[in-house]
């Protein structure tokens, strides 16, 4: 079996957003040279994401008002955790997206469904923060 890890690095501007990693993904599949088996994409980081779901901005949109009301960022005061930090939120956010994907690999392409996209998802941006890939196949 054939093993291949890279880490993928983001700085998103803003506090909060969506990238769509897909081709990115699709390029270690060809650059592992593997055909079959599966990729592991994985936030490194606690206040970062990796999901699964449509590229639609309406859609993003909709997580990102959804998020905000499950796990508002302001007033800070209302967790516990910012006694020293300010992204008790991003920590709650992310653990409602997720950590990670596992994707099938057939015949070297990502086996998605037809509206299914790959996303790197920030809650406490404005600092590099790295994404896994590993791919385990033939």
């Amino acid at each position: 079996m054939k093993s291949y890890r890279k880490e993928l690095w983001f700085e998103i501007p803003r506090r909060r957003g969506f990238v769509n990693i897909t081709h990115t993904l699709q390029d270690c599949v060809r650059e592992s040279g593997i055909k079959e088996g599966l990729l592991l994409c994985n936030a490194m980081h606690i206040t970062a994401s990796v999901f699964i779901n449509d590229d639609e901005s309406g859609l993003h949109h909709d997580f990102e008002v959804w998020l905000e009301k499950l796990a508002p960022e302001k007033p800070y005061s209302q967790y516990k955790h910012n006694g020293f930090e300010d992204n008790a939120d991003a920590h709650l956010k992310r653990t409602i997206m997720g950590r990670e994907v596992v994707v099938a690999i057939t015949d070297g392409k990502l086996d998605l469904g037809p509206w299914e996209q790959v996303f790197y998802g920030e809650f406490d941006g404005m600092r590099k923060k790295r994404v896994l890939v590993k791919i385990i196949g033939e």
